[in-house]
């Protein structure tokens, strides 16, 4: 069963704005060294109408484990919303926002390492499992996960 939907308002962001919900959410709120973003990456956040932060992701370009043809993937990161928000729509606004952006600017392929327990919020995005579990040492069980964009132009 799902929260009732709020009003979120997604923009784009920077890593300084992003990092502590991410880190508080993903890292249980432990501090983790930021990575350099590659070139052209993004940062989207959530906020409420009265502006609280609510919800978090990035998108960089980057080649994709699982369909080595793709011809402009992009690697959806750092996902994370508010555990008091979840439910409630900002997740899927962020998302959307997200593989639109990547859209526009010719992506056709988005990719993930899904948490185990979000795989069916992915799925609900268009996303596919493509991978059998995996471990990673920071955060646990994920599956891999793509998402085809259509062409543009």
């Amino acid at each position: 069963m799902s929260a009732s939907p709020i009003t979120v308002v997604v923009e784009v962001s920077d890593a300084d704005t992003t990092y502590p919900l991410w880190r508080d959410v993903l890292r249980e709120g432990r501090t983790v060294p930021r990575l350099e973003d590659p070139a052209g990456t993004f940062h989207l956040a959530a906020r409420t109408v009265a502006g609280l932060l609510v919800g978090v992701v990035r998108f960089s370009p980057a080649a994709c484990p699982w369909r080595p043809g793709a011809r402009a993937p992009w690697q959806l990161r750092g996902m994370a919303t508010d555990p008091a928000v979840r439910g409630t729509g900002s997740g899927r606004a962020l998302v959307a926002e997200g593989l639109a952006r990547v859209e526009a600017q010719g992506g056709d392929l988005v990719w993930c390492d899904a948490r185990v327990a979000a795989v069916g919020f992915y799925q609900r995005m268009g996303f596919t499992v493509v991978t059998e579990e995996f471990d990673k040492p920071e955060g646990g069980p994920h599956r891999g996960m793509v998402v085809e964009l259509p062409p543009t132009g």
